[in-house]
């Protein structure tokens, strides 16, 4: 009797561990260490990171180190509120108020980063998928992040450069994330919109790649710019490969036309990239 129950036992710990290693498919919200949350509709612990699908082809997804995600709380039926950030202006961004997402701690700030990036690409006509592949090589998500040197919170802003574009705290996230997005669409114009240039002056400066006219020569800068290439064209291909299975289990009728998926419009960087989108931000 006693082995019997010893069995029930391991076979019931046994079906709670392969639970928790099978995909959460339901929309929830992971609240981070450093006081912001990612909405999300799935995710997926994938070595030490877990993977959050934002969208339910899993097509657009951010990698989380698993250490730094506190808890995860299912998701609100409304889109958790955020301090509305104004149109880009020469007036400094002002800091959110502190937003409590509902079931977080009480007191506790917390900002929907998956809607403060959309809100900032979409403002200064990035792809947010970049976006999110450059805040993930310079921070890998934490808001209160600080170089050797200075650079600061999510998108590594130097003082020098928050106080030029307006940042006034560059540890709030929506602020620094929209300093950080705003400097990258500069710098994208300032180089005819080639990404690997604009990618190389926001790790080494502008003046660096001026006087090399390139990337410069530094390993930390060169590997900068292969990882977010890298992070980035995986989201694309993942994009593409979603959209062909879509397209693959779409089966119209012989009289319906048009009701597949057409193909995602995402490319891999190149030198102009479709991460950038044509016109002025202001647009």
């Amino acid at each position: 009797m006693h082995c019997i129950r010893q069995v029930r036992k391991v076979a019931g710990v046994v079906a709670i561990l392969a639970m928790a290693a099978l995909p959460c498919l339901a929309a929830e919200v992971a609240v981070l260490k450093n006081g912001f949350s990612i909405k999300h509709e799935r995710r997926e612990v994938v070595g030490d990171v877990t993977r959050l699908y934002m969208n339910k082809e899993g097509s657009s997804f951010v990698d989380v180190p698993t250490s730094q995600i506190e808890h995860f709380e299912a998701a609100p039926d409304d889109p958790i509120p955020i301090a509305r950030v104004p149109e880009a202006t020469s007036r400094p961004v002002p800091t959110p108020t502190g937003i409590i997402a509902p079931g977080g701690f009480p007191g506790r700030p917390v900002v929907d980063l998956n809607r403060v990036v959309n809100e900032a690409s979409g403002r200064y006509r990035l792809d947010p998928d970049l976006v999110n592949s450059v805040i993930k090589a310079e921070s890998d998500f934490n808001a209160h992040a600080v170089s050797p040197k200075g650079a600061r919170g999510l998108m590594q802003l130097m003082p020098g450069t928050a106080s030029q574009l307006g940042v006034p705290n560059v540890f709030d996230p929506q602020a620094n994330v929209e300093g950080g997005t705003k400097y990258l669409r500069e710098l994208l114009e300032k180089y005819d919109f080639d990404i690997i240039k604009a990618l190389a002056a926001y790790n080494a400066g502008p003046q660096t790649v001026e006087r090399f006219g390139g990337v410069p020569p530094y390993y930390e800068t060169k590997a900068y710019v292969a990882r977010i290439v890298r992070d980035f064209n995986k989201k694309k291909v993942a994009q593409q490969k979603a959209a062909v299975t879509k397209k693959g289990s779409a089966s119209p009728s012989p009289n319906a036309q048009g009701t597949a998926a057409k193909p995602s419009s995402g490319r891999a960087i190149q030198a102009n990239s479709t991460a950038v989108k044509s016109g002025h931000p202001s647009e």
